[in-house]
């Protein structure tokens, strides 16, 4: 069966779609932004507190299905731009100690016209 999770601790979908869905012990989340869950808005500031926003986002959904990053397997990685893949990778980094597998490309274009965007796979212990 598949479960549908949500908190309020991250921004809730805005389309027709779930923050993530479990299935047996597999947990896949939609693309994460740097959208402030408190009061809707983006963050300001450039990629550094916009990826911090979003590995908080991806924290929360995590949280709330009963698990952690240690247990991401797999992460999809959305750049605006490239230039910004070492100042992206430094945040990533400290959340993602394990090292998990991952993808990142650039795109020519992000929902709300944010600077990265994230998803993962990851196991619920």
């Amino acid at each position: 069966m598949i479960k549908q999770i949500f908190t309020k601790n991250a921004p809730e979908a805005i389309g027709c779609y779930s923050q993530a869905v479990q299935y047996d012990k597999l947990l896949f989340s939609s693309g994460q932004i740097p959208v402030n869950p408190e009061n809707g808005e983006i963050v300001s500031g450039g990629i550094v507190p916009q990826a911090e926003q979003v590995m908080e986002n991806i924290g929360a959904i995590l949280k709330e299905a009963g698990t952690d990053y240690r247990s991401v397997l797999k992460t999809t990685c959305f750049l605006n731009d490239m230039k910004d893949f070492a100042a992206f990778n430094e945040v990533y980094a400290k959340y993602f100690t394990d090292k998990p597998a991952r993808s990142c490309v650039a795109v020519k274009t992000l929902p709300k016209n944010v600077l990265c965007e994230v998803e993962v796979i990851a196991v619920v212990k």
